[in-house]
């Protein structure tokens, strides 16, 4: 398909997003101010079609908003959580991928990784709006936390586990940015699972 036909394309929820997103972190980095911000995201949500996205990011998407968009599309090929207005919960067992994206507008999102293994290394990139991103870990991995807190707060919190990581332990990376929200990363024990007290008298 010709580059004019594809930009004459309609776009879905999940293209605004897209966009939406790449505006939220060009704020965050100090590439736009907060009033650029208000009057790009007026444009986004009103466009139909990529032709029209075309204004909002030719300055921060070197390829344009399809560029954009086949990235992001690259990017959720991994796992992510994403709260809008609500809060999402993921807890993770086995296994855990190279990358996760976790986006909270409006919202929260909490992540327990207090069973999960990493295997290689583990990248989390939190982007927190107005919102809070929460990711709790078990006292074996060791942590490299490096995010930008923008009128809110971006690092690890108060500990509860009283164990140092060991040498060559697991590395846990976390990036991002925090905008009027913020991003959290703890340390905490995990709770041994409850016995059943049925049968007993």
């Amino acid at each position: 398909m010709s580059e004019p036909k594809r930009s004459a394309m309609r776009v879905a929820d999940s293209d605004r997003e897209n966009v939406a997103r790449l505006l939220y972190e060009a704020m965050g980095a100090g590439r736009i101010t907060a009033g650029e911000l208000e009057t790009r995201l007026d444009a986004v949500y009103a466009a139909k079609t990529f032709a029209e996205f075309e204004p909002v990011v030719a300055d921060l998407s070197p390829g344009g908003a399809l560029a954009l968009s086949h990235a992001v599309g690259e990017e959720q090929g991994g796992r992510r959580s994403f709260a809008v207005m609500s809060a999402t919960t993921r807890r993770f067992g086995g296994p855990l991928p190279s990358k996760h994206v976790s986006r909270a507008f409006w919202g929260s999102v909490r992540l327990d990784l207090r069973r999960a293994r990493i295997t290689g290394s583990c990248t989390i990139r939190a982007v927190a709006v107005m919102g809070g991103v929460k990711i709790v870990v078990p006292e074996d991995f060791a942590l490299d936390v490096r995010g930008i807190g923008l009128m809110g707060g971006f690092g690890t919190g108060r500990r509860t586990g009283r164990r140092s990581p060991e040498a060559g332990a697991p590395v846990l990376r976390v990036t991002g940015f925090a905008w009027w929200g913020s991003v959290r990363v703890i340390r905490k024990p995990l709770e041994p699972r409850r016995r059943s007290l049925r049968g007993r008298g």
